[in-house]
């Protein structure tokens, strides 16, 4: 039996029928238990997005999963997709890539991550997109205009120590601090391109600038990855454990779910 978990809140949900084919309401079953109880040739596939890997990866022990598990892109951004170049529209076998998952730990929770902790800019504008969706939920979402506009007149730059190995570096005006197993997130932007996520390495990208026109500048070049060579204003880093701590909280998300009011965290693989 082949089992799609989705969310009825996606795409008006699924009506449809197919032979061999069972629709759960993902909202509504205990994972592991539901996974516990399947049979060896039992297949799983995830219909969703980002969010839905990080919710499937945080749900249950990953080493007790003996099933093949596929995810079907269906939502907003697809990072994770993208970043393995595969098509979001078949289903893709996710039980390569769930083995050796980071762990952020922040504000007393520790959650596995499929592409990354991002803190700053981009927690931003997360928390406005949530904002915008609690007050029309019909609205589809702009990520790129809530930036500009984020960029221009919402965000405030901060301060940040970075420890990666032990070896720290302190930055004034830091609009970015993600720390990324892959190299995509934001729906498309290329924040690492040189991560391999399947290597046992973390990147830590750091954005520092006190312009905010040079920032919205660079913006664009980050959905191809040319932002790295602008060295005066991005830095990376890379290694197996992480401490972020700033001056002052600010938003942050995790495959782009949001966290408030984060003022550090810890993330290692």
């Amino acid at each position: 039996m082949k089992y799609y978990l989705y969310n009825p809140k996606a795409n008006n949900g699924i009506s449809m029928e197919i032979e061999g084919v069972e629709f759960v309401d993902a909202s509504k079953i205990d994972y592991p238990e539901f996974f516990g109880n399947l049979k060896p040739e039992d297949e799983v596939v995830l219909v969703g997005g980002d969010g839905t890997i990080n919710y499937f990866i945080n749900a249950l022990d990953l080493e007790t999963i003996k099933n093949n598990v596929y995810v079907y892109g269906g939502g907003s951004g697809n990072d994770f997709l993208n970043d393995i170049n595969e098509s979001h529209f078949k289903e893709v076998l996710l039980n390569p890539y769930i083995k050796n998952l980071p762990i952020v730990d922040v504000k007393g929770m520790k959650k596995r991550f499929i592409n990354n902790m991002g803190l700053g800019f981009d927690g931003y504008v997360c928390e406005v997109a949530d904002e915008i969706k609690v007050k029309k939920p019909q609205k589809k979402i702009n990520y790129t205009s809530i930036a500009i506009r984020c960029i221009l007149f919402g965000f405030k730059p901060f301060s940040a120590k970075v420890d990666v190995d032990g070896e720290v570096s302190e930055y004034d005006n830091v609009w970015l601090v993600p720390t990324m197993k892959g190299r995509c997130y934001g729906g498309g932007m290329m924040m690492a391109p040189n991560q391999d996520r399947n290597s046992d390495i973390l990147t830590t990208v750091v954005v520092t600038c006190k312009s905010k026109l040079k920032i919205l500048m660079l913006f664009p070049s980050i959905f191809k990855g040319e932002h790295l060579k602008n060295t005066d204003v991005v830095k990376v880093f890379t290694g197996k454990k992480v401490h972020v701590k700033l001056s002052n909280p600010t938003s942050s998300q995790i495959d782009g779910e949001t966290v408030l009011a984060v003022d550090e965290y810890w993330a290692a693989i």
